[in-house]
């Protein structure tokens, strides 16, 4: 990018346009996932929707590369390109809660804690995510699945309408009355449409929820996914488990003894009478006695807050994902074999239920190609040391490859990581991409927002 550009985005924009020659721009391109080190050419910190118009502008009438950052969580990086543009929205951050109404309008750089919070002061909240530091926007327009997706629903299930700066500069807002077809694509279809600035949710009655943590001996790992895979899409919307292979971090709940060890379990969330969470998790002992049972009360935010200290900004990540009808006995197969190799403290496979709530939209009804899924599988291998940046994503891909065919052949697309292939994206969105792609011609013909897992124009 030539100085007469970032003079004219310097004097077009109210917020701040930072190249690399700026004391700022290493704290500024530095995403959430460390193996990620990518030199844009310009961070532009917009403050409103016109700042927002103003560099989609000027970017794309230079022939610059655009990316968009929200929480900067993505795992494959897609908020920063080398030599580009990134249109940061982090500085347009708040919350409005109409509790009579049950909605909460949320600007796009707003992260999911500020969310949390804001609804939980009304007894409300949107079904979103894990980690209170990611990035509201990221999340939903990838379809977003969290503690309370069987209760709720997607995150996505809940959005109402958004404001959307397109490819040519033009700002609509999208709802079920106009503009359908993109209101549709962003329900799931990730950022290939255009920016959105704000996003108004329909918002949900949960208070306190009752958080539980049951952890079995990895060599249990087998009777616990047999018992986990019946047991879990017969219980109560209510309850919500996601299964997980972990090694047991040195810090509460978790007594001394299990401290550092391998070990598989469930982490679950009720939503239903706290009285009633014992009975319902009384079945804990059917594959074998846990080693480790707790279960406590929580406000939600709290709940959705319990692994940011664990999983900090500045940690190397390689990921991926894909989507589960069911636990085969082959993929248990490979879960044990794999759980055993885990190759540093922090890395880790979650299996995220998607069904309940999820279920009960009709597969047309949004973007989201796998209302059939049972579960969203993440493989992912973190480390705080750039030196076992490649075992980690060893592991990862191995693992991946080795469960792949148990799969029901896409995933998450918030879960896919950098160099998916056009086919892998296509097996993402199934018998949707063609529409999707028909929405992309209409809202972006030259495929200007390609930063992302991208659906091409028709």
């Amino acid at each position: 990018m030539d100085g007469t550009a970032l003079e004219a985005m310097r004097a077009a924009l109210r917020g701040p346009v930072i190249a690399p020659q700026d004391p700022e721009y290493d704290e500024a391109r530095t995403a959430h996932n460390a193996m990620i080190d990518r030199r844009p050419a310009a961070v532009v910190r917009c403050r409103d929707a016109a700042d927002v118009r103003e560099a989609v502008g000027l970017i794309r009438d230079r022939g610059l590369e655009i990316a968009v950052r929200g929480g900067a969580h993505s795992g494959a990086g897609l908020s920063f390109v080398d030599g580009g543009v990134t249109v940061d929205l982090s500085p347009m951050t708040g919350v409005t809660v109409d509790p009579g109404a049950r909605t909460a309008q949320v600007a796009g750089g707003t992260l999911l804690g500020e969310l949390d919070r804001a609804a939980h002061a009304f007894g409300l909240g949107v079904p979103a995510g894990i980690v209170s530091t990611t990035g509201v926007s990221g999340l939903t327009l990838g379809g977003g699945h969290g503690h309370l997706t069987r209760k709720y629903g997607l995150t996505a299930d809940s959005l109402l309408s958004a404001d959307v700066v397109t490819a040519d500069g033009g700002f609509v807002t999208a709802d079920e009355r106009e503009h359908q077809d993109l209101f549709w694509a962003l329900r799931g279809g990730g950022g290939n449409f255009g920016v959105v600035t704000s996003f108004t949710f329909g918002l949900h009655p949960v208070d306190t929820v009752v958080l539980g943590i049951t952890l079995w001996p990895l060599d249990r790992i087998r009777d616990v996914l047999q018992w986990y895979r019946e047991f879990l899409p017969q219980a109560p919307d209510d309850l919500n488990g996601f299964f997980a292979e972990l090694t047991v971090p040195p810090a509460p709940p978790f007594p001394e003894s299990v401290h550092g060890r391998k070990m598989c379990g469930v982490v679950w969330c009720w939503t239903g009478e706290e009285g009633e969470a014992e009975k319902v998790l009384s079945v804990v002992d059917a594959p074998g006695p846990p080693d480790f049972h707790f279960t406590a009360p929580m406000p939600y935010p709290a709940v959705q807050s319990m692994f940011d200290d664990l999983l900090p900004a500045g940690l190397q990540w390689y990921w991926r994902g894909d989507f589960f009808d069911r636990i085969t006995d082959e993929a248990i197969d490979v879960h044990a074999a794999f759980a055993q190799a885990m190759p540093t403290a922090l890395s880790t496979m979650h299996m995220y239920p998607v069904d309940g709530a999820a279920h009960r939209v009709a597969p047309q009804d949004t973007a989201w190609a796998y209302r059939d899924a049972t579960w969203s599988g993440v493989i992912a291998g973190i480390d705080p040391d750039p030196a076992n940046a490649e075992a980690i994503k060893r592991w990862c891909v191995e693992y991946w490859e080795a469960l792949h065919p148990q799969s029901m052949g896409g995933g998450y697309v918030n879960f896919m990581g950098t160099g998916e292939s056009q086919d892998r994206v296509r097996g993402t969105y199934r018998d949707h991409y063609d529409r999707l792609a028909q929405v992309k011609r209409t809202y972006d013909p030259d495929n200007f927002f390609h930063a992302n897992q991208n659906i091409a124009p028709a």
